[in-house]
């Protein structure tokens, strides 16, 4: 099996829908054959074509920082297309297509969004100057940089590195304002982005490589002319999972959400680490797991021989699984096959490195053999259950609307050649089954409507529990984690000696919400994702439940309009094999332009503390000033700085907990109004509208030809010719469908 046939039989799909589209548009034209259906025949065509093109298989490629991730997927290019090593600041994905031509696009952050991110990492930044919402920062104005400039040069040298929560903020900050000299004088286009082609196709790693620049991104996309079977695929490098900054893990689990497949890349140096766990534990609350390739990758000069790589492998295998007792492991060395593809293009250092390791055998055979069966598999999952169940949907609409076809053809022919009082008997039977049709229709739509509102009101109950502030899953869990959290005196103790109240305030705040987005990303982000695709699984079941007994009663009534022909010696070519009663979920959703609410958006709050913890401060100075005068024992300053320290940690966190109520409560809302409202009303509709389609590509409007039949201003003969012919092309294009059908079913078994 090979993913080629796939996109061979996808690509002969396509013309037979432009031969259909074709044959509809050159019929419908002539003014003997006016009828509606031509027209729904053809825009349903024309749906069908526009669903194939924009059908993509997205997989994600994720794991730590450092694990090889870019050299794995520039392995499965066969070029070194993506720039290794962007950095921990960084938060976009690359993502890499098939095209005509080497392109790369740069998709920038708009200057809102930039302004966001330096807001919320300078939040409690000593010295940093109050801003209201009339004049929000705006990095794009000179006091404003410099004011923040000003800030962080109030930052001492051991605030700057002492722990990696203070140090990430501090980087963030100090990039922005270091590329936003470059940044400022770019020539974006369309939605902030640019261009690079052909021989400039490598400048993008300029933006990708540099933490100044690369803040600024907001993903790229990649475009190459080379690599078999990427027709209609997008491979994704995703930052690492174990990036300090939980923002990029929401970003990460944002894009999973439209991922087919996952790739997770384990790096032979380290093994598997807590870093994975957590994340591997993350995906499987998040109900992605099932289609999950893990690949090992492996470097030659780590390990002393191939027993010691078995070793190693052997360890990890159990380890996964206790995650996924069914996981599928596969260890090779990406650099080793991206120099292997590389050839004369290797420079002389990469040559020397790859004739060392040809040397080593055993590694080079065991890499090989392990790197043919992934392939293998990956070809396998990738044209699997949901690219075949994707083209068979297809199959199935084509299949009906060329039978539709054949039958308006015959059916016409008869009438052409009949006798007034036949013909007369028919259209009247057609008419009355078209009312019944017209009459369960309408039954079905009542229904449907119904069961949407009352499964809507499932939902909405569902939602509203889920996130109830006080009994639901996740939003009293945070709340108890923001109330728990304690500014500990030993820890900030002697900053407040030091550095001063301001700049321990900062700290215990950075402390505080690097500590709280962790819990959001790993934990919450998590259980909302698994309980969306629950709610999903669940209406999706129900208004499947509803549809079946309507497509019992559809085929029933064919039947009887089959008879009811049948009996005038009508031909009925009717498409009788059983369909597939609902649409695809993944086909709904970009139809209708749904997408899950971004995990990303949670992690957007911020606590307005600040003054209030300086007038603490204030107030307990002035206590003291009145004790002194009133000859009373005076606290100690450094008391009094921590007393004012943890009632400024208390208010913020506090301001933090209805900020974090205030962004669940719109979050949930934008579920249930933005997101599984429409999608049980976009599938309700195709289930209706599929059935429909069933009976009315054999129900046609005779009228118009018929009156033609009557004042006798039609060229029988020619008209014949012509509908002969339309039938001979659409039974032409059924055998096609069934015989691709067919290879299809062939490829699977």
């Amino acid at each position: 099996m090979r993913m080629e046939s796939f996109q061979l039989l996808k690509h002969e799909l396509v013309v037979v829908c432009e031969g259909l589209i074709e044959q509809l548009e050159q019929t419908g034209a002539i003014a003997e054959f006016a009828d509606q259906q031509l027209g729904k025949w053809e825009n349903a065509c024309r749906s069908v074509l526009q669903q194939v093109s924009e059908e993509i298989v997205r997989i994600a490629v994720v794991g730590p920082i450092k694990s090889g991730k870019s050299t794995f997927v520039n392995s499965l290019l066969k070029g070194d297309y993506l720039k290794r090593g962007a950095g921990v600041v960084t938060s976009f994905v690359t993502r890499v297509r098939k095209g005509p031509f080497l392109k790369a696009t740069l998709r920038f952050k708009a200057w809102e969004e930039v302004n966001a991110d330096i807001s919320q990492a300078a939040t409690l930044l000593p010295a940093w100057r109050e801003r209201g919402e009339a004049e929000p920062f705006d990095i794009r104005r000179k006091k404003d940089r410099a004011d923040l400039l000003a800030a962080m040069n109030t930052l001492s040298t051991d605030q700057l590195i002492a722990r990696s929560t203070r140090n990430l903020n501090s980087v963030l900050l100090t990039s922005y304002l270091k590329g936003f000299e470059h940044i400022k004088g770019m020539d974006f286009q369309e939605n902030m982005s640019i261009h690079y082609s052909a021989e400039r196709f490598n400048e993008h790693r300029v933006f990708s490589g540099d933490e100044i620049l690369a803040v600024y991104l907001k993903d790229i996309q990649l475009e190459i002319n080379t690599g078999d079977g990427l027709d209609d695929m997008e491979l994704a490098d995703c930052q690492g999972s174990d990036s300090p900054n939980p923002l990029h893990l929401a970003l990460i689990q944002d894009y999973l959400l439209t991922a087919h497949m996952l790739i997770y890349v384990i790096s032979s140096r380290t093994g598997l680490r807590q870093a994975d766990i957590r994340f591997l534990t993350m995906i499987k609350k998040m109900g992605i797991m099932d289609n999950i390739l893990f690949v090992v990758n492996c470097d030659f000069s780590e390990h002393e021989d191939i027993n010691g790589l078995r070793a190693l492998l052997e360890k990890i295998k159990e380890e996964l699984s206790l995650i996924k007792p069914d996981h599928q492991l596969y260890a090779l060395s990406s650099l080793f096959n991206l120099f292997m593809a590389g050839g004369a293009s290797l420079s002389e250092k990469d040559r020397h490195r790859l004739e060392q390791w040809q040397g080593e055998s055993e590694f080079v055979s065991f890499s090989d053999q392990e790197t043919k069966r992934f392939q293998d598999q990956f070809i396998r999952k990738m044209s699997g259950e949901r690219y075949t169940l994707l083209l068979k949907n297809h199959f199935e609409r084509l299949r009906l609307i060329a039978s539709g076809i054949t039958h308006w053809s015959a059916m016409r022919r008869d009438i052409l050649t009949g006798d007034k009082d036949r013909v007369g008997e028919i259209l009247r039977r057609i008419r009355a089954h078209q009312q019944k049709m017209d009459q369960l229709s309408a039954m079905m739509k009542k229904t449907l409507d119904g069961a949407a509102q009352q499964i809507n009101s499932n939902i909405r109950k569902n939602v509203d529990r889920y996130f109830d502030a006080r009994y639901g899953d996740v939003t009293g869990e945070v709340s108890r984690f923001i109330r728990a959290f304690k500014a500990d005196p030993a820890l900030y103790g002697e900053e407040l000696t030091s550095v001063g109240f301001n700049q321990t305030l900062y700290l215990a705040y950075q402390d505080f919400k690097q500590a709280l987005d962790i819990y959001m990303a790993q934990t919450v982000n998590p259980k909302i994702i698994g309980f969306l695709h629950q709610e999903e699984k669940s209406l999706f079941e129900a208004l499947e439940s509803i549809g079946r007994p309507f497509a019992g009663m559809v085929e029933d009534a064919l039947s009887e309009y089959e008879q009811a022909v049948g009996d005038f010696g009508v031909p009925f070519h009717r498409e009788k094999r059983e369909m597939s009663l609902m649409p695809t979920m993944e086909s709904v959703k970009m139809m209708a332009g749904l997408k899950v609410p971004a995990a990303s958006a949670m992690m957007r709050y911020s606590a307005r503390v600040k003054t209030e913890a300086f007038m603490r401060l204030g107030f307990y100075a002035m206590v003291n000033v009145l004790k002194k005068i009133l000859k009373k024992p005076i606290l100690k300053e450094k008391q009094d700085a921590f007393q004012a320290l943890e009632d400024g940690v208390r208010r913020l966190k506090r301001e933090t907990e209805q900020s974090v109520l205030y962004y669940f409560k719109n979050y949930k809302e934008n579920i249930k109004f933005q997101y599984l409202f429409k999608l049980v009303e976009v599938i309700a509709a195709a289930l209706h509208q599929r059935m429909i389609d069933r009976f009315q590509a054999y129900i046609t409007d005779l009228s118009a030809l018929t009156d033609l039949l009557d004042e006798k201003r039609i060229d029988k003969e020619r008209i014949h010719g012509i509908l002969e012919d339309v039938g001979r092309k659409a039974e032409a294009s059924s055998a096609t469908i069934a015989s691709l059908d067919s290879k299809l079913t062939k490829l699977l078994n």
